[in-house]
């Protein structure tokens, strides 16, 4: 089975180059290898010395680069799927007016990784990923707009059967008829199957990528719990740019103890991760031969590609009282939490994250009765005909 190894952490941490050396490494096993970038600003061309296009390109046997433009796999690999959102959202948009949409770079992005995978040509993709607010954008993203579709098209038919006459002319909007309606099934269902990939276990890994200071350690323990927010299995946590005990340099003589401290602290709030400790080097990461040394240092290890659930799936339960659903959140404060039932979803809101999460069928005529958090899980209770208590 193929694997999807996602990279992410706060900006300037050494997101791509920690992803670089796990591609070598894989390549150099003999596994045909992708290293892909969905951030933006792309630096595996400068990583590598090599100049990239549009497609993959081939660095060395069994390692492919790619660095992702949205707007060219929008045009190139998606047109009927552009079609179809531009007849959802107007009837005179057009892929480039799609591209400016909040969202749609990120869609385009992660499509075309699950259509790599899909196509098999790789035994491991790794994703070299924006800074942290981005990815995650990226990684909820076809959640969101499936929770959508799903809410409006059941009732979207009708519409279309209804309304299309007088819509125009009324509301300025223009209704999908019943050929765009079935485009869309086909886009909801793509969405689906993208969701169920990057969320199956045993294929998609996030590893978070932290170097030992304050405000990056925050931002880390912030996008742990909001990766397990939206059911992601983070399975490795990479502390970069580790200064030596030894260093005798009166530069950074301050740091050492500093560093030792934060690396405490990123070892007790992550002891049920792998944690891989990354050197602080004397040199530029910048070649073939510069991004080896984190192989060598820190990739030694042969389960480093192995697939490692660590992070659990939100559970429902039957219980005397009713169903019990319980959701990994740590690092949450009570006070940061908020918690509500709409209709035949739970909303659980963090900071600025929120997420939709479907109740199944059953649950449909029962109520949140209480809900607690307690050592990093919020478990929510469902009784019949219950009232919903505070968190």
């Amino acid at each position: 089975m193929s694997r999807i190894y996602i990279f992410t952490g706060k900006g300037g941490v050494g997101k791509s180059s920690v992803a670089a050396a796990h591609a070598i490494k894989s390549a150099e096993e003999g596994k045909r290898t992708l290293l892909v970038s969905t951030d933006m600003a792309h630096n595996l061309g400068d990583i590598f010395e090599v100049s990239l296009g549009k497609e993959p390109v081939t660095v060395e046997e069994n390692l492919d680069l790619y660095e992702i433009d949205p707007d060219y796999v929008m045009e190139q690999d998606f047109s009927e799927i552009t079609a179809c959102l531009a007849k959802l959202l107007s009837s005179e948009a057009d892929g480039e007016e799609l591209g400016m949409l909040p969202g749609m770079d990120e869609l385009f992005s992660l499509l075309k990784i699950a259509d790599l995978y899909r196509e098999g040509r790789y035994d491991r993709i790794f994703v070299d990923c924006a800074p942290t607010g981005e990815t995650l954008s990226l990684l909820k993203f076809p959640e969101l707009m499936s929770w959508y579709m799903e809410k409006f098209f059941p009732i979207g038919k009708v519409a279309v059967r209804l309304l299309s006459p007088v819509s125009k002319h009324f509301f300025q909007v223009e209704l999908p008829n019943r050929t765009a309606m079935n485009d869309i099934e086909r886009l909801y269902l793509k969405l689906a199957e993208l969701q169920e990939l990057l969320k199956n276990r045993e294929v998609t890994s996030v590893r978070l990528v932290t170097m030992p200071e304050k405000m990056v350690v925050e931002e880390t323990k912030r996008n742990y719990m909001y990766m397990n927010l939206y059911n992601f299995n983070v399975d490795g946590l990479y502390i970069n740019r580790i200064l030596p005990a030894d260093l005798n340099n009166d530069f950074f003589e301050e740091w050492i103890p500093i560093q030792k401290r934060y690396l405490g602290q990123l070892e007790e709030c992550f002891q049920a991760l792998p944690i891989v400790r990354i050197p602080w080097y004397d040199e530029e990461l910048k070649g073939r031969k510069a991004v080896n040394r984190i192989c060598t240092d820190a990739l030694a290890e042969s389960a480093v590609f192995e697939s490692r659930p660590v992070t659990g799936r939100e559970v429902f339960e039957q219980n005397a009282s009713g169903y019990l659903l319980t959701v990994d959140l740590p690092y949450v404060k009570k006070g940061e939490l908020d918690l509500y039932q709409a209709n035949t979803d739970v909303v659980i809101r963090v900071g600025n994250f929120k997420r939709n999460i479907p109740l199944p069928n059953v649950l449909r005529s029962y109520g949140i009765t209480s809900a607690k958090l307690a050592d990093g899980k919020l478990r929510i209770q469902f009784e019949k005909e219950g009232t919903e208590d505070e968190v």
